[in-house]
């Protein structure tokens, strides 16, 4: 097992054993524990009690962050001429169409989100294999294959996330930044979780949420008390 830097033994010695914190105390605890010399990341780590093996339990949605993000989502539109403009005023950070279909069958995957049209699909099909591995796949369940560009584009830019339950049952998100408020980093989880709430599937029996996790890069894992919100 590898040996902690002075940095690390020092954030878990701010972290009580066994201790289950308020998503509050969480927040402002991340805050201080984060101790690198860049802005990390505050992700979010919530188990649920489903079985994502069934169809009927798999949990997948999208929500817009009140806060956004704090990242700079670099965006791809791919779209037929007459709604390039629409895309570009959107914010877009690249526009086009055959032009990045062949960079994208080169390699050349440097985007967070791709947005696209229905008549669009067909030519992306092809290279899923390239696509999905690293998530950048469009899907009208996330927003991202829809007629509405310019909607899609800003809802991005503006802290639109999608999520989904891995194969072990936790939803992975990133809410934030550490150079955030702890207020807003509460305004964001709480805007996840309800989100998840509202996704519990009728076949789920039991405790849905089973935990929740808040941790920034590179920072351990601080539990949150997951009965005060799973309301």
């Amino acid at each position: 097992m590898a040996k902690l830097t002075k940095k690390q033994k020092e954030a878990r010695s701010k972290i009580e054993p066994n201790k289950v914190y308020s998503i509050d105390e969480a927040s402002a605890l991340i805050k201080e524990i984060s101790n690198v010399n860049f802005d990390p990341s505050v992700d979010l780590a919530v188990r649920l009690n489903v079985d994502p093996r069934k169809a009927n339990q798999m949990v997948r949605g999208v929500v817009t962050l009140p806060h956004g993000t704090g990242k700079d989502v670099k965006v791809l539109a791919l779209v037929t001429p007459d709604k390039e403009e629409e895309a570009k005023a959107a914010g877009a950070d690249y526009v086009g169409l055959d032009e990045y279909l062949t960079k994208i069958k080169g390699g050349w995957t440097d985007v967070d989100v791709i947005v696209t049209m229905p008549s669009v699909m067909g030519k992306l099909g092809p290279l899923g294999r390239i696509l999905g591995p690293r998530g950048l796949m469009p899907n009208p369940k996330t927003g991202t294959v829809t007629m509405d560009v310019a909607k899609a584009v800003s809802d991005v830019k503006a802290g639109k996330i999608d999520f989904k339950v891995d194969k072990t049952g936790i939803v992975h998100a990133a809410i934030g930044k550490a150079s955030f408020d702890a207020d807003k980093i509460v305004g964001n989880a709480k805007e996840l979780i309800s989100t998840l709430i509202k996704l519990k599937p009728q076949a789920a029996k039991g405790i849905y949420i089973k935990s929740i996790f808040m941790s920034s890069t590179m920072s351990p894992g601080v539990e949150i008390d997951a009965k005060s919100l799973a309301g």
